[in-house]
């Protein structure tokens, strides 16, 4: 069976009692749905940076939990209140970092360039970059999701090491909407990026995946994984991921 990688994105979600109800109810969940989480699932949750720590307690990370930041820096350091360098989530023992994702793209007009600078910092900090890409509505119905595609892919990953990195292919139009891409549609574009980079890159879907419709979207060809908004901020949702609704 393929590796497969289930992120979730708590996006502004999750009060610190809450996070902590989160991983209790996680924690007894996932003891008991264990044997239908394939060994090759690799899996984490992306939260809000002051969240980050309380991810880090022993139970979650001996099931090999990875703990991942929503964003890091374009800067290594330095006078940039607010923001916070990918050496220091690393510092943290943070595992992965999201980067480009249509929100920040959208809410604060983060540039593919910007993406590439922060990747590179990422990498060189340990971090593993979750780059992201995708089409509006807009450039969906004008057929134009591939020119979209790779252009922010070609921008974002310029002088990368590809076996550092992995790709959330996220469509903007079905994210947090409750519109999907088809697993066809999904398969293709995922597909479509392998071509352009490396058959051995790693492709996640995102866009409203749910239990309903993780096991087919996951039994794509090329699709590797998934980063999931909504599905992820319930405990008993989130094993249905893992478990690929089993």
């Amino acid at each position: 069976m393929k590796k497969l990688y289930i992120i979730g994105n708590w996006k502004m979600n999750k009060t610190a009692s809450e996070v902590e109800s989160f991983a209790a109810e996680f924690i007894e969940l996932y003891k008991s749905h264990k044997h239908n989480i394939s060994e090759n699932t690799t899996f984490g949750i992306a939260a809000p940076a002051v969240s980050l720590s309380k991810l880090h307690m022993p139970s979650l990370r001996s099931m090999q939990f990875k703990v991942v930041a929503q964003d890091s820096s374009a800067h290594e350091k330095g006078a940039y209140t607010g923001e916070i360098s990918a050496n220091i989530l690393k510092s943290y023992d943070v595992d992965m970092v999201v980067l480009g994702h249509s929100e920040r793209r959208q809410y604060h007009h983060e540039t593919s360039e910007e993406v590439n600078l922060k990747a590179k910092l990422a990498i060189a900090s340990g971090l593993t970059p979750i780059i992201c890409v995708g089409e509006t509505l807009d450039e969906y119905q004008a057929g134009i999701s591939k020119e979209v595609v790779e252009k922010q892919v070609k921008q974002s990953l310029r002088d990368l090491d590809l076996s550092k990195i992995i790709i959330a292919y996220e469509p903007v139009w079905a994210i947090g909407t409750g519109k999907t891409a088809t697993a066809e549609e999904a398969q293709n574009m995922a597909s479509f990026i392998k071509r352009i980079t490396s058959k051995d890159t790693i492709v996640q879907y995102g866009g409203s995946v749910n239990p309903k419709n993780v096991a087919e979207l996951m039994s794509q060809e090329d699709i590797d994984g998934a980063l999931v908004g909504g599905a992820s901020l319930v405990a008993g949702d989130f094993i249905k991921l893992l478990t690929l609704n089993k």
